[in-house]
């Protein structure tokens, strides 16, 4: 019984971290389309080669610190709060959300 109740906490588990993956790539989408399919012809593909992959890993890691606090696993929630902190500071300094066509407004 107890084998069972361990293999549907992780299927549950794994169920929740892929969620979160998908929600991360969910909320890039609208990020994406603008840097990909650009203004007149241009594409930032940095948007795709950076924003994408720090979104999915965002929500990874929000999903795995959803699933620690839930079992009651402190230090493995204080570990994937870090690695999302640091998620957050690499999207933050290396502005991987940015809107490539934001600075043409003050006057391109």
């Amino acid at each position: 019984m107890e084998n069972r109740r361990e293999a549907v906490r992780g299927v549950v588990g794994c169920a929740v971290v892929a969620a979160g993956g998908a929600a991360g790539m969910l909320a890039w989408v609208p990020y994406g389309r603008r840097g990909i399919l650009g203004f007149e012809g241009e594409s930032e593909w940095d948007v795709f080669w950076f924003g994408l992959p720090v979104m999915v890993l965002g929500g990874i890691a929000t999903g795995l610190v959803l699933i620690n606090l839930a079992r009651r696993k402190w230090r493995r929630t204080l570990g994937a709060t870090a690695l999302l902190a640091a998620l957050v500071g690499v999207g933050m300094v290396f502005d991987v959300l940015e809107d490539p066509y934001t600075y043409c407004e003050m006057g391109c």
